[in-house]
């Protein structure tokens, strides 16, 4: 299940949405990035890093998400962070009554028996302005910003290069936006995480996104970035995208084209309000 993509830096590939997980190689142990998805992947996750002599020492989840917060007894005890902001979601959620219910509910019906949810979203906040991981490993840069979900973050991976991206950079989903509010742009807010992205860019030699290809390359790393950007400035001024994720989706992955006209549409409401 586990693939190299550099030195020190493996990656699992889940099926059904591509969720990638990243893990990074320590002094005593492993990162594991974003975890996921199914109990069975989980487990089989668990038992390839038991059989390579690879305990977990820690573990991340680059935004709330759902399938981005998972977790399993497997794979221990380790500290398991996010941004401040991503794990006072979590806290949030958790503290309802019914958050089991409000989680399963947005679950893939294919996949909603076979997601284990005990540990979900149990993070540790890191500080605001935390720079880097707090492990004992490769020093790993966090880059939060506020594209996509609350607290989102990418990590950089120093030495190897491998920027871990979250839900961003996709070969196989259009950007996806944050919630239309009367409080916030979310294009202007994933614009803003690109631009993030892009003042790391340049340290970069594979891009490992949430979901989809992981590419190796600086110049592929800036022509997701080109091709996310083109699709928010389309999106924005009411053009209909010339985008591959949508034009040429993979047999499959057509439904990413309801992704985007419920975003044109959503955006469209929203610029009626703010008129």
């Amino acid at each position: 299940m586990l693939t190299q993509v550099a030195d020190d830096v493996l990656v699992h590939q889940s099926e059904l949405l591509r969720n990638n997980t990243v893990v990074v190689r320590g002094q005593d142990g492993v990162l594991v990035v974003d975890a996921g998805i199914t109990g069975a992947e989980l487990a089989c996750l668990a038992n390839d890093l038991s059989e390579l002599g690879l305990p977990v020492v820690a573990g991340f989840s680059t935004h709330p998400d759902w399938d981005h917060v998972l977790w399993h007894t497997d794979l221990g005890e380790a500290p398991r962070y996010g941004t401040a902001r991503c794990a006072a979601d979590m806290r949030d959620l958790r503290s309802s009554a019914d958050w089991r219910s409000r989680v399963t509910e947005g679950l893939p019906p294919e996949i909603a028996d076979d997601v284990p949810l005990d540990l979900f979203g149990l993070l540790t906040g890191l500080p605001a302005g935390t720079a880097r991981i707090p492990w004992d490993g490769p020093d790993v840069r966090v880059a939060e910003h506020p594209a996509h979900s609350p607290g989102h973050a990418a990590l950089l991976v120093e030495g190897s290069g491998v920027l871990a991206a979250g839900d961003m950079l996709s070969d196989v989903f259009v950007p996806m936006l944050g919630d239309f509010t009367d409080e916030n742009d979310p294009v202007e807010e994933y614009l803003t995480g690109l631009r993030a992205l892009e003042d790391v860019a340049g340290d970069v030699g594979v891009l490992v996104p949430g979901h989809g290809s992981a590419v190796a390359g600086a110049d592929r790393v800036r022509a997701r970035i080109d091709l996310d950007r083109a699709y928010l400035y389309a999106l924005r001024d009411g053009r209909t995208p010339a985008d591959p994720r949508i034009d040429t989706a993979e047999p499959g992955w057509e439904w990413v084209g309801a992704i985007h006209e419920g975003q044109a549409a959503g955006l469209a409401r929203w610029n009626e309000r703010h008129r």
